[in-house]
């Protein structure tokens, strides 16, 4: 790995970093984007990847933040662990059986939906 990629790859980090304290997203809004289109990582790799990525900072570090605050519902976080983690394991498994074409337009299709209900709702 070159050094221009390394500094790339910090710089998408802290980015990411940054929106997902902010906004609270940052793995498909940031990342997966820029894992694919400035890194270079296919659809699938750059979803791993920030599956992988996500699980400790988000989790432990940020989620801390928003707790001490008084900004976490453990009822509601406990009542969605156990379908979440269901979910996952079996949405992990069918986004490794589509072809990564499909599977690019079905991402992009999401963040649509998601920016024009952002856009235009009250």
């Amino acid at each position: 790995m070159s050094i221009s990629t390394i500094i790339i790859i910090l710089l998408v980090g802290f980015v990411a970093g940054i929106v997902s304290g902010t906004m609270g997203v940052g793995g498909g809004v940031v990342l997966i984007p820029s894992m694919i289109y400035i890194i270079g990582l296919s659809q699938k790799t750059a979803q791993g990847t920030s599956l992988a990525l996500m699980a400790f900072p988000v989790f432990v570090i940020a989620a801390y933040n928003y707790w001490k605050e008084g900004y976490v519902d453990f009822k509601v976080v406990l009542l969605l662990l156990v379908t979440f983690v269901l979910g996952s394991y079996f949405g992990s498994k069918l986004a490794l059986q589509l072809p990564a074409k499909m599977l690019k337009q079905i991402f992009g299709g999401f963040l649509l939906i998601v920016a024009v209900k952002f856009i235009f709702s009250k």
